[in-house]
């Protein structure tokens, strides 16, 4: 199977050269207006092709870079059931359709004859006139059901492209890790490679693509080929067909003037403009509606986009429109003027004729007609294949783009090592160790943990202690392998965490990040997902919720468990606003509707921070409960941060109970009777641990453990 370029981090790494734009002599740059800088990469190769920048041949010339991806594209469609059939059949509908504009045409001709023999002869053979008005009619009649058949079998052939090439486009989205997915280009590429649309999927659109340029092909060959055949026998006509012609092959030449190089960039450092696209998203999001109203910034807010408007005048456009107003300003190309005497011709070339031979004028006069109707239809015609050829390149780059995609590689690599030996011994907990561990999050130049080194043994209780942002959450990303440290090592019950298997080790944990998310799934279904294979057994579901305090409020629920907390798919009412009177005078409600079957489920569920803690909290527990001997760590990160004393209270008995002998760490700001249990604390600050023991051995220490516990602990106790 062919093989797409390799690829780091999402970006190509066999392009011939990096995009500088402060190269002069590979990329151009071009000025827009007050506001936008258009840089174009220039391509060597082209400039010795006249005219190669507006025939727009690079785009074409990219199809080739794309074609060994297209190839896997036609072996995958073809292992789809039944596709080939679907696809043959859509092929002869496509040939049949395309080859009736030149029959209708042959039919014309035999009119002029008719015409022809009319005006010698004063004769007409109504049996021939009568037979090619009906096959005429039968032409269009045919047209209207092969137009009809090639609807019906479109439909399941797209159908099952897409819902193929759906898993894998779901599969690409799922696997990826942290790092990679966070990258903004990764983020990118695969906007690019799956965009969202549509009835459609672009594999779809580029085999019906390809088709049809195909059949375009052909419908132009044909009624050429017809069109000569019946006029080589008129004076004048094939040079009226020429000069009738001859306009469209100037198609080409007058297309918009788009963006034509694969690799460009647009960009602004005007601060108006910067600041005006600010202040309108500021104002549209309805985050930062409160702040505003409270703040009583609205004024401000609209006196400065007043300001940037008048300072950038009509420049405060995007750049797709500032670019289209660049182009209109342009002189008109030699293309486009040449097209306007070329389409005059045949009006003089017919005249000059009918003056020579007035008895002729009628003949000529349909022959005229025939010509310069065919000619109007060549010309959309051949305009459409060149559209199609630039859709089709479109078209190609994105099946590039999703194959690269679907190949992308992760930027944590999977160990090999199974992991662990024996699974009884995840009973008694696992032993964690960092040695000189240092770490920076993606695109940041700040250690987020710096040269820290500590050992957790097999069934201990840690709990790390600091304020926000001083490294705390980061140990429990590093132990669960989101991320690789910059610097050090990480060991494992005494093995490299690098060296095991990621599967084995993250189903050994069970873990609650402090940014915890809630899935767009029932709530049965967002606690089940802790341990995925048992998320049919109900009454574990039912315990998990009890042990995570999360039952009492999710039993009180009108649909249970059954509740969606964002239920994904919404409802759609007409656009009339409810309590407005419709055509009739009738009052718009949709109260009733809205209680029928799924529809009462249409607005989200509205439960408090402490509510949406305790439905995470139960999804760790699912992983973890005390029949499961598969999990040997306990990750929490903040488990209590949105919880009442009262319930933080219960957590932690529930937590001790489940605990058994596994080794849990917690992470935490908060002092209280879990450090006081705790067999190990770490006390964490910029990065760094200062502070580690036991609870009595910090506050004999009377360090900043200790002068913290006193300000803070009694709170909870």
């Amino acid at each position: 199977m062919p093989r797409g370029p390799r690829h780091k981090g999402g970006i190509d790494t066999n392009r011939k050269g990096k995009f500088d734009p402060n190269d002069e002599n590979q990329v151009k740059h071009t000025k827009i207006g007050k506001v936008w800088d258009l840089y174009q990469e220039r391509q060597p190769e082209l400039a010795k092709v006249p005219f190669s920048a507006r025939l727009n041949l690079e785009r074409y010339l990219g199809l080739y870079d794309s074609l060994p991806f297209v190839w896997r594209m036609l072996k995958d469609i073809g292992s789809i059931r039944a596709c080939w059939l679907y696809l043959g059949l859509y092929l002869a509908v496509q040939l049949a359709l395309s080859l009736i504009p030149a029959v209708e045409l042959w039919y014309s001709g035999q009119l002029l004859k008719i015409v022809g023999i009319a005006v010698e002869q004063r004769t007409v053979d109504k049996n021939l006139l009568i037979s090619v008005a009906l096959s005429r009619v039968a032409c269009s009649i045919a047209e209207l059901f092969l137009q009809h058949s090639n609807r019906i079998i479109s439909q399941p052939l797209n159908a099952r492209i897409k819902q193929y090439y759906t898993v894998h486009m779901f599969n690409v989205l799922a696997r990826l890790d942290v790092p990679t997915f966070d990258d903004p280009l990764v983020q990118r590429q695969l906007e690019q490679a799956f965009p969202t649309s549509s009835r459609q999927s672009v594999i779809w659109r580029t085999v019906a693509g390809v088709v049809n340029m195909g059949s375009t092909t052909v419908m132009l060959v044909s009624q050429l080929s017809v069109l000569l055949n019946v006029l080589r026998d008129q004076q004048d006509g094939p040079l009226i067909a020429f000069l009738s012609f001859s306009h469209s092959f100037f198609l080409t030449g007058s297309s918009n003037r788009s963006l034509f190089t694969r690799v460009w960039a647009a960009t602004t450092h005007n601060a108006d403009f910067i600041k005006l696209s600010g202040l309108r998203k500021a104002a549209a999001d309805s985050a930062h509606r409160k702040e505003i109203v409270a703040g009583g910034m609205w004024e401000y807010m609209y006196s400065e986009y007043q300001r940037c408007i008048h300072a950038l005048g009509e420049d405060a456009t995007e750049f797709f429109d500032a670019y289209e107003m660049f182009n209109q300003d342009r002189f008109p190309s030699f293309a486009s003027i040449i097209r306007r005497p070329l389409h005059q011709l045949p009006q003089i070339v017919f005249t000059l004729r009918a003056v020579q031979y007035p008895a002729s004028i009628p003949i000529s006069l349909a022959s005229l007609n025939l010509i310069t109707s065919t000619a109007t239809s060549f010309s959309h015609t051949l305009s459409r294949l060149f559209e199609q050829t630039g859709s089709i390149s479109d078209n190609f780059t994105t099946i590039r783009k999703m194959y690269e995609a679907i190949n992308l590689a992760n930027r944590i690599p999977d160990g090999t090592v199974p992991y662990p030996e024996n699974h009884q011994s995840l009973k008694m907990g696992m032993s964690i160790e960092f040695r000189n561990v240092s770490f920076k999050y993606p695109d940041s130049n700040s250690y987020a943990l710096r040269n820290v080194s500590f050992k957790i043994a097999r069934g201990q209780l840690c709990v790390i202690l600091g304020q926000n942002g001083s490294g705390k959450s980061t140990v429990l990303k590093l132990i669960a392998r989101l991320y690789d440290p910059s610097e050090g090592q990480i060991l494992v019950d005494g093995q490299d965490l690098k060296t095991l298997r990621l599967a084995d080790l993250r189903r050994a944990m069970a873990i609650l990040f402090q940014d915890y998310t809630h899935f767009p799934l029932s709530i049965r279904e967002n606690i089940a997902l802790g341990d995925p294979g048992h998320s049919d057994d109900i009454d574990r579901v039912t315990q998990a919720a009890t042990l995570g305090g999360a039952s009492e409020f999710i039993e009180r629920l009108e649909d249970g468990y059954d509740t969606y907390l964002d239920r994904p798919v919404r409802d759609h009412y007409s656009g009339l606003p409810e309590g407005t009177m419709d055509l009739f005078g009738r009052a718009v409600s949709f109260g009733k509707i809205r209680g029928m079957g799924e529809m009462k489920s249409n607005e989200s569920t509205t439960l408090s921070g402490g509510q949406m803690q305790r439905i995470a909290l139960s999804r760790t527990f699912m992983r973890s409960l005390l029949s499961e001997s598969s999990v040997g760590l306990l990750l929490f990160d903040e488990p209590s941060a949105s919880l009442d004393p009262t319930a933080e209270h219960d957590l932690f008995g529930r937590l001790q109970l489940l605990r058994g002998q596994k080794t849990m760490i917690f992470s935490s700001h908060r002092f209280g009777n879990l450090t006081r249990n705790a067999d190990m604390i770490l006390y964490m600050h910029d990065s760094v641990i200062v502070e580690e023991g036991s609870h009595e051995d910090l506050l004999k220490a009377r360090g900043e453990y200790a002068r913290i516990w006193n300000l803070q602990a009694q709170a909870f106790l």
